[in-house]
């Protein structure tokens, strides 16, 4: 239930006293509001002797920088040292926090793991909310240590099912939906999608809007990894309709306008996606997101690729924030332009090669570069077979200065395609090329007016039958 400290001290809602309050006042609060308690109210504070934990933790911090093999043992002292005063468990929280940091800066994810089921015991008699917390930063931090995918899938695997021993039911949801996102990224994509249809179920239950468009968001971006774009669009359609319900944070909205951007390019409206890829880059610039503010430049600057202005990208990287976020993935996007603007096909493919790994890490930017590609080449071959009525395809593959299996292989994709007008006699090597018939719309038009004078005469003999 709810507590009230006899002084100032800021009200305690735990997650029993949060459904008591639904339940008498009607109000529905949401399960994110819930979670949330622990950040936004403090626990009663009673009998915590916040300066003992302060010069405790400082001892600790003096062991981390003169001995940090014996750090790990002086904050775990304090963490579950039963003897200190402490019922809101704060002084607790901030030397797990500061174990936490300290097993990222050595890169020690297995160590983290390990505290995360050390600390079931106690995690189990805190309020909800406040465990809910604890176990969001645990599984944070052990993402920023390198090669922690499996073990974050390992982490998030046993949380669920103490989750569900425990009967922490928000907690569990907000569990599996980081899981799913771990399955996406680990390119398991059944596993994820099974998990996201079971979550949008449960969720939905509990009408929380903010869990709903994290989800949604989370959907999207599975199908469009599998390439199922229509249910990648319905998924990002419902992201925006719970989104527009809420006051959306700031970053989700970006994360929102930048697949909004991708979906858009993937439907070729490139003019509509660099709108929302400003959008993105806009608020992750503001909220000094590096990683995600680079990404938006990047595809803002493929859209202009795309749109076939590649004159237009030397203004955003000369700007001030282009400046800001200059890497390799920028500097490939501009060798593009580059390349482009020359209508060189040959030095764009050896852009493509000199920046491979900046290039094929981002299978949104790889597919947009394959289809330009393909363009660019066609558009070189027919401005190459515009003055011959037949040639040896040695010739054209020389001409077009790429190797002659894959000129061939271009050759008959477009014949197939009906891009080209003519056949390959493989015998000898030779590429004959005919005249483009000029077919006259007479007969086109005749079978138009017969089609309509039948139709006519089927109307009229319709309303003659009514009137017999």
């Amino acid at each position: 239930p709810a507590r009230i400290s006899a002084h100032t001290a800021p009200l305690t809602i735990s997650l029993e006293g949060a459904h008591l309050y639904r339940l008498l006042t009607g109000y529905k609060m949401s399960a994110m509001e819930v979670d949330a308690g622990a950040e936004a109210m403090e626990v009663d504070q009673e009998g915590f002797d916040s300066k003992t934990f302060d010069d405790l933790l400082e001892k600790a911090k003096d062991i981390e920088t003169k001995s940090p093999q014996d750090a790990p043992k002086a904050y775990k002292e304090i963490i579950f040292n039963k003897e200190l005063e402490d019922p809101s468990a704060k002084g607790r929280e901030q030397a797990i926090y500061a174990l936490g940091d300290f097993y990222v800066k050595t890169g020690q994810g297995n160590a983290l793991s390990e505290l995360a089921k050390e600390l079931r015991p106690m995690l189990a008699e805190l309020p909800k909310a406040k465990t809910a917390k604890i176990v969001k930063v645990l599984i944070d931090a052990l993402a920023k240590t390198p090669n922690s995918l499996y073990l974050q899938i390992d982490m998030c695997r046993d949380c669920i099912e103490w989750c569900k021993h425990e009967k922490r039911t928000f907690l569990r949801q907000r569990v599996e939906c980081r899981l799913a996102g771990l399955y996406e990224q680990d390119q398991k994509y059944t596993p994820a999608i099974e998990i996201l249809e079971r979550l949008l179920l449960e969720v939905k239950k509990l009408d929380d809007k903010l869990l709903l468009v994290d989800i949604h968001l989370l959907e999207c971006r599975t199908h469009y990894s599998v390439k199922n774009i229509a249910k990648s669009k319905a998924a990002l359609t419902a992201a925006k309709t719970n989104a527009n319900a809420i006051h959306c944070p700031p970053l989700t909205q970006a994360e929102i306008d930048l697949w909004s951007g991708i979906i858009a390019a993937r439907e070729k409206d490139y003019r509509t996606s660099f709108s929302y890829f400003y959008e993105a880059f806009e608020a992750f610039h503001a909220s000094e997101s590096t990683a995600k503010a680079t990404t938006a430049m990047k595809y803002m600057l493929l859209s202009k690729i795309m749109q076939n202005r590649p004159q237009e990208t030397s203004p955003i990287l000369s700007s001030k924030s282009g400046l800001k976020y200059a890497s390799p993935g920028i500097d490939a996007m501009a060798a593009i332009a580059t390349a482009l603007t020359e209508r060189n096909l040959k030095k764009f493919e050896q852009v493509r090669g000199q920046f491979k790994s900046q290039i094929d890490e981002d299978a949104i930017i790889a597919y947009h570069l394959d289809d330009l590609n393909e363009t660019l080449l066609e558009q070189n071959i027919l401005r190459i077979l515009e003055p011959f009525s037949r040639v040896e395809i040695e010739h054209v593959a020389e001409l077009v200065e790429l190797p002659l299996p894959r000129t061939q292989a271009k050759l008959r994709e477009m014949i197939l395609d009906g891009k080209l007008n003519s056949t390959l006699d493989q015998g000898v090597g030779v590429l004959i090329v005919f005249d483009r018939e000029q077919v006259r719309s007479t007969y086109g038009n005749a079978l138009k007016t017969i089609k309509n004078t039948s139709e006519v005469l089927d109307t009229l003999y319709g309303m003659a039958k009514q009137i017999a």
